[in-house]
């Protein structure tokens, strides 16, 4: 007898799930009741990963999701199980490692079959209802799957145990933590990956790789800038009107091109992108390109109560019709409407927004994105670290989601706290970022709704990861603060020794292992500083009643600055004051 749908995602605090919740699917959201079902019933789970701006995730929505003969597959003879990866990184993450066991042809929709306790024995990506084109169609592979587990119970138990046995192998690592020669020669390795013809690395598709130029402007500045501008094409062509490279009309980056060329963009924008992109931009002097990314961050990621979205979705309506790309490639008149946002508020995202506006604020002066970084830590301050002990991942229209805040949502939002400080000299800003950093989680820690899924070895992704987003913004508290407890937490928990095997993998990690093996250079700014000197690495501006309140509040950077000059200082001891 056929199971009646009992679609539950209605109600849930994500875009991306609610898009699914008139689909045929019995969904359930990712949790121990799922999985306590799973085990009553005697099925496996079905979890399906994307995100609400996913092109590919909104084709398989369309063609298998609504389709009544899958959603009754699904209902009859597994737990169906939706994920959003920006609500639910932690879950994301793990079980992308476990796909890795069974394609190479990682990314969303990630489509990942698991046992009643939570361990993945077979895992896909995009399955068409039909098999097409060497594709699976997703009705046999439902159909495979439950003929499987029905008859071959020993099999599939093998083969789960032999992924978890290939993911606690891939998380060992052995010999010493790189000292800061080493990262940064590991860093400037991936020089050889460059490519001549076209720019950018490899030669397949091309992404901005935002966390590696951040890394690089460190170690190959000039690199760094190769590889952005041949991300962000020409000017010219985006000044009047379209888009260039990766770069939009608006000044937004895509999330990445289809070719080598970079000739079709894969049409989707996010925040973690443009953010980090902006910090990039700012930090290589390249005005265009930076005041491109604070507009579009201001009009068009921004949400009315000031944090920011994140993301713009790949398709618009055109005609009717969901199109990829419709609105970026109708001409400028055609009245065709702009993409849906996923309007999730992900607080490690913001946290890296927050803290690439306020970079651009120290370094340029410009008064838009210090309004916008200060909007958005206000909003993020109120409604997600209200209680620091208690930090909020994600929220959806002021409504917080149940999963639990990461260590990226401590540091990122620690780091943008911290660096709107120096370019504020508002001591709130510090205090509250202490605060959240006393409170932060471990990285290593599992997710605590659901099983406890095996973690694969810490990377980076399209962003920093847990470990070198929380150990790098401990490092600057380190390095305002003076209290060596915060650099000995950050060594502790970052582990950079296979990120120098594979720098594209780790390049956050390398950038924050650099610099914990190196005494904090700063320059700290009192009173009105000429411009040049705003510009330099490690600069700090602060009013003397500004200082005297940050030193008197713990930050022993300020100790004793109080005269308008500025002071160079390496590891906290400083050069003479130098007069403007």
């Amino acid at each position: 007898m056929e199971r009646p749908v009992d679609n539950r995602l209605a109600e849930a605090t994500s875009d991306y799930l609610r898009l699914h919740a008139d689909n045929p699917v019995d969904w359930r959201e990712w949790g121990d009741d799922a999985f306590a079902e799973a085990r009553e019933r005697g099925v496996p789970v079905f979890a399906s990963v994307g995100y609400a701006t996913c092109h590919w995730c909104h084709v398989m929505a369309r063609e298998s999701f609504a389709d009544p003969a899958v959603g009754a597959l699904l209902r009859d003879g597994f737990v169906a199980v939706k994920v959003d990866r920006e609500e639910r990184p932690d879950v994301d993450a793990a079980l992308m490692g476990a796909a890795s066991a069974f394609t190479r042809q990682l990314g969303w929709p990630l489509s990942v079959f698991l046992t009643p306790d939570g361990l993945p024995f077979y895992a896909g990506t995009y399955f068409p209802p039909a098999a097409r084109q060497g594709i699976p169609g997703f009705r046999d592979v439902l159909g495979a799957i439950g003929e499987a587990w029905r008859t071959q119970p020993d099999a599939v138990a093998g083969t789960a145990e032999q992924v978890q046995q290939a993911l606690r192998e891939s998380a060992a690592v052995d010999g010493d933590a790189p000292d800061a020669a080493a990262a940064r020669a590991a860093l400037a390795a991936v020089a050889r990956a460059e490519d001549p013809e076209h720019g950018g690395l490899g030669t397949g598709q091309k992404f901005p790789q935002a966390p590696l130029l951040l890394a690089l402007v460190d170690v190959d500045p000039q690199l760094a800038g190769r590889l952005l501008d041949a991300a962000a094409g020409d000017d010219a062509v985006v000044a009047a009107g379209g888009y260039s490279h990766l770069r939009g009309r608006d000044g937004g980056f895509f999330r990445y091109a289809t070719q080598r060329d970079w000739s079709a963009p894969h049409f989707e924008r996010m925040l973690v992108d443009n953010a980090q992109l902006l910090h990039v931009a700012t930090l290589l002097g390249r005005e265009s390109v930076a005041s491109g990314l604070v507009g579009f961050l201001g009009e068009v990621l921004r949400l009315p109560g000031g944090a920011f979205a994140v993301a713009e979705d790949a398709e618009s309506t055109v005609d009717g019709r969901r199109v990829e790309g419709g609105w970026h490639l109708a001409p400028a008149d055609a009245g065709v409407e702009r993409p849906p946002l996923d309007r999730l508020v992900v607080t490690a995202a913001n946290g890296l927004a927050i803290e690439a506006l306020a970079v651009r604020a120290l370094r340029d002066g410009d008064r838009v994105a210090l309004d916008l970084a200060r909007g958005a830590a206000e909003h993020l301050l109120a409604h997600h670290a209200a209680d620091p002990a208690a930090l909020v991942h994600a929220s959806l229209d002021g409504l917080p989601s149940t999963a639990r805040a990461t260590a990226a949502d401590a540091g990122n939002l620690a780091s943008g706290l911290l660096a709107l400080t120096a370019a504020t000299g508002e001591a709130r800003w510090a205090i509250a970022a202490r605060a959240i950093l006393d409170a932060a989680p471990d990285p290593a820690a599992t997710s605590a709704q659901g099983p406890a899924l095996q973690l694969g070895p810490d990377a980076d992704g399209d962003a920093p990861s847990g470990q070198a987003a929380l150990a790098g913004a401990l490092h600057a508290l380190f390095s305002l603060s003076g209290d060596a407890a915060h650099l000995d937490r950050a060594a502790r928990l970052l582990d950079a020794r296979l990120a120098i095997r594979n720098p594209i993998a780790g390049p956050a990690m390398l950038r924050v292992a650099a610099r914990i093996a190196e005494p904090p250079r700063t320059l700290v700014l009192i009173g009105d500083p000429p411009e040049e000197l705003r510009r330099e690495p490690g600069a700090f501006v602060a009013t003397p009643e500004q200082a005297a309140e940050l030193a008197a509040t713990g930050f022993a950077l300020l100790d004793g600055k109080t005269a308008p000059a500025a002071y160079r200082c390496e590891g906290f001891v400083c050069e003479l004051p130098q007069p403007y």
